[in-house]
């Protein structure tokens, strides 16, 4: 989001400008850290419409940020100067939106600031807890490690993404094909047969009568049906880009069979891995729980962990918290009751990590596996229905003329 600012610097002077953030107190944070003094803050109220739309085009992609990601942490741990190493991505760096990205974020170190209120400024590429993980590493002093965790992290969710998307790819063109033989078919095809069975008062199927009556429909309407799906397609996308549409498809996604279950095993294995680093890099345990539930994409599993952050932060222990809430498996909670009990949280919470994502993999491998086959039995079928609706007829008619 866009917010407009007014504020005073250090020697009293106005300032008036715009600055990209998640959210108000994100914007605030940023003018804050660049030694200013914020009078008022007001979000840039855009067309919501052409907004989004920009927003979908110009973005960077999670493949082009992984590769940053990995090249900034190789450059780092080889002990390249964070503003040579920037330098040398900006020349690297094939995204325009990434590379102008890199360029300030130069000018913003060489300007005194820090990387992680560097990269709060764009808030559009960097995820809020892209920008707390980092702040928290240059707090601990382990920059290189916490990017490095960082770019597995994205290269686990583009490897995730790109399997299910190829899985899909063949059954959606055979899909795509199969609709179109059935608009041929029902447009061209059976029109031409109509009068025969007219003339011969041939007794229909109930599918044939269903297959004249839609091609009926299609070749006289096929403008406003084309209108009214673009229209509904244009505004559920709409709806669902919006923070009550994203919490609502939150909600639908996991009580989905199967698939809700897969969900929430990402989740636990996404927050175990990065409360994981975190306890490790010297954060305290709310800290922890707090920053990597920005990692979890669904508002629910987002507001329950910040709930257990704020019970941890009153003296129950995370196990405790965890135990309360049923879309955590006891599983979770026992696993970290014994990381508590020996001090080796955070070894516990690599296993959850392992354990549920190794869970999540095989889970989707097994999906991958059984969508093609299901798919091409469900369009066999209706291949099926398909010709017996044009064929039975067709032998009714042979039959009277064999009969008379």
């Amino acid at each position: 989001m866009k917010f407009n600012y007014k504020a005073r610097t250090k020697e009293g002077e106005l300032q008036v400008g715009n600055v990209e953030a998640a959210s108000r107190e994100s914007a605030a944070n940023v003018l804050l850290g660049h030694g200013l003094f914020v009078l008022s803050i007001e979000e840039v109220k855009e067309n919501t419409v052409k907004s989004r739309i920009s927003q979908f085009f110009e973005r960077v992609k999670n493949a082009d940020l992984m590769v940053f990601t990995r090249q900034f942490a190789t450059l780092l741990a080889s002990q390249v100067p964070l503003n040579d190493s920037l330098a040398s991505l900006h020349k690297q760096t094939t995204n325009p939106i990434l590379k102008q990205a890199i360029y300030e974020m130069g000018n913003d170190l060489s300007a005194g600031f820090s990387l992680s209120q560097s990269l709060e400024r764009h808030g559009g590429i960097f995820s809020e807890f892209y920008v707390n993980m980092v702040r928290a590493a240059e707090v601990t002093g382990r920059l290189a490690e916490v990017l490095e965790f960082l770019a597995d992290y994205l290269e686990k969710q583009n490897v995730l993404i790109s399997k299910v998307k190829s899985a899909l790819y063949y059954p959606a063109f055979i899909i795509a094909i199969f609709f179109a033989v059935v608009v041929v078919m029902v447009t061209t095809v059976l029109p031409q047969l109509a009068p025969i069975f007219l003339e011969t008062k041939t007794e229909l199927p109930f599918f044939t009568k269903l297959m004249f009556s839609s091609g009926q429909i299609i070749s006289d309407w096929w403008w406003a049906i084309l209108v009214v799906l673009g229209i509904i397609g244009f505004m559920l996308v709409d709806y669902f880009m919006t923070d009550e549409g994203k919490t609502v498809l939150d909600e639908v996604s996991l009580r989905i069979p199967i698939i809700g279950s897969v969900f929430q095993k990402l989740y636990i294995a996404r927050f175990a891995e990065a409360a994981r680093v975190l306890i490790r890099g010297g954060l305290t345990i709310p800290q922890a729980i707090e920053i990597s539930s920005r990692t979890i994409s669904n508002a629910a599993y987002r507001e329950l962990l910040h709930k257990a952050a704020e019970e941890v932060r009153r003296g129950k222990l995370l196990s405790q918290a965890l135990a309360e809430m049923s879309e955590f498996p006891p599983l979770v909670s026992q696993l970290i009751a014994v990381g508590e009990s020996t001090g080796r949280i955070e070894i516990l919470l690599e296993k959850i990590n392992l354990f549920y994502s190794r869970q999540v993999e095989d889970t989707v491998d097994n999906l991958v596996n059984l969508i093609q086959p299901i798919l091409m039995l469900a369009i066999g079928v209706m291949v099926a229905i398909l010709f017996a609706s044009i064929l039975l007829p067709l032998y009714s008619v042979s039959q009277s003329f064999s009969s008379g």
